[in-house]
């Protein structure tokens, strides 16, 4: 398979077996190791070590084989009515090279999301392909789903949406809309410094770029963060306090989205 993407800086490619890999040079060694027999996502799958994390699919948590470096590996699938058709089958060059550039985009203007440290591209027949990433594991994370649940404390639970509410006014001011901003996809961890929480955004492919601070991108992201909100309080029994949303002062009465 002809390399046909040109790596960020500071990121190599790595070519092996039937895999095309995009690697933060520091952890090429790690790349290698891994994709010696396989995909990233299959090297993750048979570490005896592996956390595994469920989600739309199950991902793994591990240590790299060479660095030690804690990360999350994951296989691309497609959500929506159309998944159980079209799976994990993508068109090249897959998401995996929007989904570097976009976090690599959304650190530098301020946005915190998971460092995306390589992903691999396999072909799968002539014109489809397969796709895995792995990012850094953020130490502690728990998703904004998890602090919505009635076991947990009002005041965990409101620690939770403060931290969200900052990452919102983040994306917000980054002018990245993020199509898919729900509940799994907002990862709350410690802060490094004090006893807050910061929040995290997960899933990255799904965001584009416009306008900061428009009205489009604060509703928008705020929008689909609630109806993400009341389908989880529906199906799951989440408590959930809809003043917390609408604090994030967008254009328009959230109270109204249906």
């Amino acid at each position: 398979m002809r390399w046909r993407v040109t790596p960020p800086e500071g990121f190599v490619p790595v070519t092996i077996g039937r895999c095309v890999a995009v690697v933060r040079a520091e952890h090429e060694a790690d790349a290698r190791a891994m994709l010696a027999d396989g995909s990233l996502y299959e090297a993750a799958a048979r570490d005896l070590g592996a956390r595994r994390l469920d989600g739309r699919g199950i991902a793994y948590a591990i240590a790299l084989p060479v660095s030690g470096t804690r990360a999350v590996v994951r296989h691309n699938r497609h959500g929506g009515l159309l998944a159980p058709v079209t799976r994990d089958l993508f068109l090249p060059p897959t998401r995996a090279p929007h989904e570097l550039q976009v976090s690599l985009r959304l650190a530098e203007l301020g946005v915190r999301t998971p460092a995306v440290l390589m992903y691999d591209v396999q072909r799968a027949g002539v014109l489809l392909r397969r796709a895995d990433l792995v990012t850094r594991e953020i130490p502690g994370g728990r998703d904004l789903a998890s602090y919505l649940m009635p076991d947990v404390p009002d005041a965990g639970r409101a620690a939770a949406w403060h931290a969200t509410r900052a990452l919102v006014r983040a994306l917000n001011a980054a002018g990245a809309r993020h199509h898919d901003l729900n509940v799994k996809n907002v990862l709350l961890a410690p802060a490094q410094a004090g006893d807050h929480l910061e929040a995290w955004v997960l899933d990255v492919d799904r965001v584009v770029f416009g306008q900061r601070n428009a009205a489009s991108v604060r509703v928008g992201n705020a929008a689909r963060l609630l109806r993400s909100a009341r389908k989880w309080r529906d199906e799951r029994g989440a408590v959930l306090d809809e003043s917390e949303l609408a604090a994030l002062g967008t254009a328009q009465d959230l109270t109204h989205i249906r």
